[in-house]
């Protein structure tokens, strides 16, 4: 009896184990030396006409910089899930051709030809050493977000 409840402590410890050194932090992928980080939050409501291309799903729009944030590309997965990503290049210093641009439901960088993938940030070959920069998005009330750093 004694024996079997030392084994289930073992099993538990090492399944707390693997479970801590498996998690990851988010934070990793916001360390990014090309990208500055900008310290902004920006409401879009989707029911104006600059910003309709959100009230559809898996339909991505750029959000110039005007000032106040920097270039933001967005895209709406479902009504309670949006994505939000730092429009410049993520393996490169901002220059005259690294503002992403869209590509259907990915993002390329003119200057070297990767792309990236809007669900998950990632390039679609492997060959980014960064992925792209994520925000936050917060929903507010439908078609009315908030994208902050």
């Amino acid at each position: 009896m004694l024996k079997n409840f030392t084994m289930k402590k073992i099993a538990l410890l090492v399944s707390l184990f693997f479970l801590i050194i498996g998690c990851s932090n988010d934070n990793v992928r916001n360390r990014n030396p090309f990208i500055p980080n900008y310290s902004f939050s920006i409401n879009i409501n989707a029911n104006l006409p600059s910003y309709s291309g959100l009230q559809s799903a898996i339909n991505p729009i750029i959000i110039p910089d005007n000032g106040s944030h920097p270039t933001l590309i967005v895209m709406k997965i479902s009504e309670t899930d949006y994505r939000a990503w730092d429009a410049n290049c993520p393996n490169q210093y901002p220059s005259a051709c690294s503002q992403m641009v869209l590509n259907g439901i990915n993002a390329k960088c003119p200057c070297d030809d990767i792309e990236y993938s809007l669900f998950d940030g990632v390039s679609i070959d492997g060959s980014g050493e960064y992925t792209v920069k994520p925000y936050r998005v917060e929903v507010l009330q439908p078609n009315i977000i908030r994208i902050s750093n």
